[in-house]
């Protein structure tokens, strides 16, 4: 997601995020450097020549009930349907290896307009995760993006769940 934005902002980055249908006890047996750094959600951080790859199984997501992290995860086997449960469109992208870029959700359009809108109903994704509407607000400082109306307008109505939030997380 990340990384497929920046390329097409022209940003160098070394944030590569890597989803697949392998399940994390696959990824464990082929690749031996790993840290189960989110196992419980489907994510193995790769180590593989010294760089860092989180590698994360196809999932949906349980219900939110402390509006940051699902309740459980269930995985899937496909990219089309993990990328519903993604934040924002431009961080829903997918790049093949051979460098093709894969969008479900619009989000090459909204890179190229410089806006951020959510994967689906603005309402739910911040309803899931609060610190979803940090991110937002990271996301327009650094890349000086704007925002969707209906994302501002569920960020009136739903901001009240990141005061929960910790605080480490909003630094």
């Amino acid at each position: 997601g990340g990384y497929v934005r920046d390329h097409l902002l022209g940003l160098k980055t070394g944030d590569i995020d890597i989803a697949t249908s392998a399940l994390p006890k696959d990824i464990i047996t082929l690749f031996p450097d790993t840290i189960l750094s989110g196992v419980k959600y489907g994510t193995v951080t790769v180590i593989y020549n010294n760089i860092k790859f989180e590698v994360t199984t196809f999932r949906m997501d349980g219900n939110y009930s402390d509006y940051r992290r699902p309740d459980n995860v269930l995985p899937i086997s496909g990219l089309k349907e993990d990328v519903k449960r993604r934040d924002f469109t431009m961080n829903a992208l997918a790049m093949t290896i051979d460098g093709e870029i894969i969008d479900y959700v619009g989000g090459i359009a909204d890179v190229e307009n410089k806006i951020i809108k959510t994967v689906g109903n603005p309402h739910e994704r911040f309803s899931e995760d609060a610190l979803r509407i940090i991110r937002l607000f990271r996301f327009v400082s650094v890349l000086g993006f704007g925002v969707d109306e209906c994302a501002l307008e569920a960020i009136d109505e739903k901001s009240q769940p990141v005061s929960n939030l910790s605080k480490e997380r909003i630094i």
